[in-house]
């Protein structure tokens, strides 16, 4: 079963019990250093394993850059 959300504006489809964590692992592309938010809410990064997604829940899933 599935769940569909939103990232980063995107409709993303998701395992059913899919947290933070999991979707971070496989849309970080090996970044360590993200910020997430959760219906516009910051999910510390010690909540990523334990917070669950929903169907309808958009994230903002943001990483540094380097610049001038």
């Amino acid at each position: 079963m599935s769940i569909q959300v939103t990232v980063n504006g995107a409709p993303t489809d998701l395992t059913d019990g899919a947290t933070v964590a999991v979707l971070v692992a496989a849309r970080s592309g090996g970044h360590d250093r993200v910020a997430v938010a959760l219906n516009g809410d910051v999910v510390p990064r010690s909540r990523w394993t334990a917070t669950e997604l929903s169907p309808g829940d958009r994230l903002e899933v943001l990483a540094p850059t380097a610049g001038g």
